[in-house]
């Protein structure tokens, strides 16, 4: 009798097995992700990527790049994309609108301008104040990174109005070419693009706008209302990723951030992606958690109200859902 019991129960575990291998892989939830611009200033989001963090939250990620804020709002809100990744400044022009199914921000990734201003000529001495007179490429007005150069300049004594030309009569994505091809004194870059231009001679990083200007919420990942509602589990999982290659930005060295993500630069040198990751480091850019908090949000409306871009707040509650990012440094 124990014979036969010891051999049903071998039986068993065989069965077992063969049930278990006839599973086959997770299938991914595919997530249509549309980002403002291509740049290692969003290497959490990257190393999330490449480390397989998503994929541990069974999500595959269709990346795309729409080349500004104002085209990433366009796709979320036409349903094209499931998830828009810009300034928070998109998601409170929304709602202002009086839409009903507004954008709600429920994951932050990084915490200051990320781009530098570039010159025509090495200045190791440069002052803000010597911007004067100056003929500059700042991105689109109404734009986080137009409002925190401004910012930058008001600090240090300038008008941005009367003081100086803040060009915005080229697209963000063509503002690179223009200044190659001659125009303007200053543009701003992000990285790897800066240091890039610096490395080949074309040009000369002579300050940190995000630097300069201070802490602000400055990229997040934004959905509307609807698609947050019907879609709960999914977009926590999508921060728990998140927040794990946040996580792994603050613990791992530049060198081994850009080992880990130069799949997704395959152009750009590894040594020069270093350099560029350890200046985001060295101004504190990346976030190391998804929370955005009611002070840095409130920041953010004081620059975009001393723009002139906003006339009327918008409530934090409202506008920001931190249920997942909370949910995601809590363990998930």
């Amino acid at each position: 009798m124990k014979k036969c019991l010891a051999l049903l129960a071998a039986l068993c575990l065989v069965l077992a097995a063969f049930a278990g291998c006839g599973e086959g892989p997770r299938e991914l939830q595919r997530v249509k992700v549309c980002e403002v611009t291509h740049s290692i200033f969003y290497a959490p989001q990257y190393v999330a990527l490449a480390k397989g963090f998503f994929e541990e939250e069974g999500i595959e990620v269709e990346l795309s790049n729409g080349g500004g804020a104002d085209k990433v709002m366009s796709a979320v809100i036409s349903g094209s994309v499931d998830i828009g990744f810009a300034g928070p400044e998109a998601s409170i022009y929304v709602y202002n609108e009086g839409r009903d199914n507004y954008t709600e921000v429920f994951a932050q990734m990084t915490k200051c301008d990320g781009s530098f201003l570039v010159g025509r000529e090495k200045d190791n001495a440069f002052t803000w104040d010597s911007l004067a007179g100056a003929h500059i490429l700042p991105g689109r007005k109404g734009g986080v990174p137009y409002m925190a150069f401004e910012y930058a300049l008001r600090k240090n004594g300038l008008d941005p109005a009367a003081d100086l030309l803040l060009d915005n009569s080229v697209q963000f994505d063509n503002m690179t070419g223009a200044f190659l091809g001659g125009t303007g004194d200053y543009v701003t870059m992000f990285e790897p693009t800066a240091s890039a231009v610096e490395a080949e001679g074309k040009g000369y990083i002579v300050a940190s706008v995000g630097e300069e200007a201070g802490e602000m919420p400055y990229t997040a990942y934004f959905a509307t209302k609807s698609f947050i509602g019907q879609n709960a589990d999914l977009v926590q999982r999508f921060t728990n990723a998140i927040y794990k290659g946040q996580q792994w930005v603050a613990g791992h060295s530049a060198a081994e951030i850009a080992e880990a993500v130069k799949e997704s630069f395959p152009d750009t040198d590894p040594a020069l992606l270093a350099s560029a990751i350890q200046r985001y480091k060295d101004i504190g850019a990346y976030s190391t958690d998804p929370v955005l908090t009611k002070e840095s949000f409130d920041l953010l409306q004081t620059v975009m109200t001393e723009a002139g871009e906003l006339t009327q707040t918008a409530p934090h509650d409202k506008v920001v859902n931190n249920t997942f990012a909370q949910q995601a440094v809590q363990g998930g």
